[in-house]
């Protein structure tokens, strides 16, 4: 697997810029495999021509060579005209073995290049716009093969479901329908605030530059919508390694099947979180339901039982102070920060906005997601309560697109959380925050001028660095629930407390109905 050489075959195009940044790919291709001979040729225009990159990789002592089609979709170009030139080759050179690579096609790597031109097209736009407020117009080349062609909306449905756009369109710059200025024509007319445009082209040139000049065009045309031109793959890392993995592939005499892209076996943009998730029916609740015969039994769900140390420890906080004076619906969850601060003294720091804990404890009961602002928090939650009440938790702070969009906003990590989650969730979700004042900064800034109404929001972060001015913020913010402290304690602990306190109490609620007599109101 060493000994083979690479050849990596481009089109060519009358475009210099084109050339070159197949040059700069190719150099980037070389780098990554410094040892191997690679070389690489056109087949039109430009030099050097593919037999005279093939000559020079025999030159240098290859017998073994893979050609590797620098396209994005397998159409003409690499079923039959490349499919020729290596018929050529093999008849000149009888004694070396030539294989064939696959073209590039939907790669989950190039998928996640075109997430990332999608993020900083958005960074760069002088105002925010929720993604299911933009529509997603996808821009291929355009072939005569329909397989090609099909591949570009099967694109644009992935990264329209994975990144969450409003809708998806799909046009192309040459040879298919609809073509651009159609495709443009129609995303103006669905009415979205937002219309981003990504040209699904490896280069530079004629058709980059054509949709650069159109979206500008619609732009004026349609001064209601905005219009955002995405970059194109261009020679990113990610698309060299795509080159080397086709160039293994073909020596190995590999092919692709349909679940190349399942979500369940590669990260697909998006669905990254799934990737080996086990295979559990989902529909047991209402397996033969409509059948006929007796009601299904009701699931039984046991009230919450502490352990014997966790109760002993919350019999002595009862007598730490006197909880008259604390609101009965917000005593529970304010015991449990006792409990996990180690002192009583920290309830008279505490602030819970009227109404906060039961809009929590029914946002559980709703099903709504729980966000936290970082790892810890998530990992302090009690595993058999999730379990038993099947609440889902999210952390986006770790996720690639959170790397890029903080990256390409300015804005720590976070932050650039929350406001994914925003984007994934919308108001269907609680927000933990036990670290990052920076993630409460943002949080207040979506519910001002995004509107944001999570179903609770609980800021405990702990520091000395904006932790006060941030806590003050979410406190003077009256539009959402909310929870939070004065000064400079509280943690990752702390935040997962208050949301163990509310699933606790939500499981207790549900214990008391499934435990009342059929057809009363528990």
């Amino acid at each position: 697997m060493n000994d083979y050489a690479i050849v990596l075959a481009a089109h060519g195009s009358r475009d210099p810029a084109s050339a070159a940044q197949f040059e700069q790919l190719a150099a980037r291709v070389r780098a990554l495999d410094p040892d191997r001979v690679i070389t690489h040729g056109f087949l039109e225009f430009n030099a050097p021509t593919l037999d005279e990159a093939a000559r020079e990789a025999v030159a240098a002592g290859a017998r073994e060579v893979v050609l590797v089609p620098g396209v994005l979709l397998a159409a003409t170009h690499a079923k039959n005209d490349l499919p020729s030139e290596l018929n050529a080759l093999r008849q000149e050179f009888p004694d070396v073995t030539f294989h064939y690579g696959a073209a590039m096609d939907l790669h989950p790597a190039l998928l996640e290049v075109c997430r990332e031109r999608l993020i900083e097209a958005e960074a760069a736009a002088e105002r925010e716009v929720r993604r299911d407020e933009t529509l997603l117009l996808l821009v291929g080349r355009g072939t005569t093969d329909p397989d090609a062609n099909g591949d570009v909306h099967k694109l644009a449905r992935f990264l329209e479901e994975g990144l969450g756009y409003g809708a998806s369109l799909v046009c192309y710059s040459g040879t298919a329908k609809p073509d651009l200025p159609t495709g443009l024509a129609r995303a103006a007319r669905l009415g979205f605030a937002r219309v981003v445009v990504l040209p699904y082209l490896l280069f530079d040139g004629v058709l980059a530059r054509r949709v650069r000049e159109a979206v500008a065009a619609a732009a004026q045309r349609w001064p209601g919508t905005e219009f955002l031109t995405a970059g194109h793959l261009g020679p990113h890392e990610k698309v060299a390694q795509v080159f080397l993995e086709r160039a293994r592939e073909g020596v190995q005499g590999q092919g692709h099947m349909n679940c190349s892209l399942c979500k369940y076996r590669v990260g697909v943009v998006g669905y990254e979180a799934q990737v080996g998730a086990p295979q559990v029916g989902h529909h047991g609740a209402v397996r033969g339901l409509l059948a006929g015969g007796e009601a299904p039994e009701r699931k039984t769900i046991a009230p919450y039982e502490p352990h014997p140390i966790e109760r002993q420890s919350f019999d002595i906080i009862e007598t730490l102070r006197d909880w008259s004076t604390v609101n009965p619906a917000d005593r529970y969850a304010m015991q449990r920060l006792v409990h996990t601060a180690g002192t009583p003294d920290i309830v008279d720091d505490l602030y819970f906005s009227p109404g906060a804990t039961e809009a929590g404890v029914m946002a559980i009961l709703r099903g709504l997601t729980v966000v936290t602002d970082v790892t810890m928090v998530q990992s302090g939650l009690k595993r058999e309560v999730l379990r038993t009440l099947n609440v889902s938790v999210w952390c986006g702070v770790h996720d690639p697109e959170t790397h890029l969009l903080s990256r390409e906003a300015g804005i720590t990590r976070s932050a650039a959380g929350i406001r994914r989650a925003y984007e994934k969730f919308g108001n269907d979700c609680i927000v933990a925050i036990g670290d990052a004042p920076t993630a409460i900064f943002e949080t207040v800034r979506l519910i001002r001028e995004r509107h944001w109404r999570p179903g609770l929001v609980v800021g405990l972060p702990v520091g000395f660095v904006g932790t006060r001015e941030s806590k003050a913020a979410l406190r003077a913010c009256l539009s959402v629930p909310r929870l939070t402290n004065a000064g400079t304690r509280g943690g990752s602990p702390w935040a997962s407390s208050v949301v163990n306190a509310l699933m606790i109490e939500a499981q207790n609620r549900l214990a008391a109905v499934a435990a009342a007599p059929a057809g009363t109101d528990g």
